[in-house]
């Protein structure tokens, strides 16, 4: 998986920045993303796509990442912004955000998915969309944990506000507990109004 990252080390980028994104599908909460700057050297074995590995693997590989990484930040967009400019521009908004809170300024982005970020053109920074990212470079894996780990954290803290739902268990993804809990209670604040299945028909 880290084959990107030669190549790029190759052409002489130094810190390379994977970028995830956790949060696309569900109907409530917020899509968080994450970049990671990873060291030559880093060894952590057992990374891989975050939605392959149990939660008490994310969970343990979780702070390794962290305490191991050059840098990584989060980006988040809440579910307002969503229904304001649509799930996939709130997506690369917050991965674009995640790029800029990273502590070490990158010089390649390397992106899962299809798109690449509109970045501060000045900044000169290398971007790479590679679809399947999470599952073929180790910085877009590393990323991908950090993001869904840190999303799921807020769907257990929303589920004690809104216990009704079950977001604890599902984290808003639209199972058929979610959706039935939305037709009896009808939607929260933290919804995305603008989805099918949360909207009214």
């Amino acid at each position: 998986m880290w084959q990107f990252e030669k190549d790029l080390t190759g052409r002489g980028y130094r810190h390379i920045a994977g970028l995830d994104e956790a949060g696309r599908g569900p109907l409530a909460g917020p899509v968080v993303s994450a970049a990671v700057i990873l060291s030559p050297d880093f060894h952590c074995p057992g990374i891989n796509d975050s939605k392959k590995l149990s939660p008490k693997k994310r969970d343990a590989l979780f702070p390794v990442i962290q305490a191991q990484a050059l840098a990584w930040g989060v980006g988040i967009c809440d579910h307002e912004e969503i229904d304001r400019i649509n799930i996939l521009r709130a997506s690369l908004l917050s991965m674009k955000r995640a790029a800029e809170k990273l502590a070490i300024l990158p010089d390649f982005l390397l992106i899962d998915g299809k798109f690449t970020l509109d970045m501060d053109p000045e900044s000169k920074i290398g971007q790479q969309a590679l679809v399947k990212g999470d599952s073929r470079s180790i910085s877009i894996a590393a990323a991908s944990i950090i993001a869904k780990v840190t999303r799921d954290r807020i769907m257990e803290d929303l589920d004690r506000t809104y216990p009704v739902y079950g977001f604890a268990k599902h984290k808003g993804y639209p199972t058929k507990a979610h959706k039935q809990a939305i037709l009896e209670h009808g939607p929260c604040p933290v919804h995305r109004k603008t989805f099918r299945g949360v909207k009214a028909p």
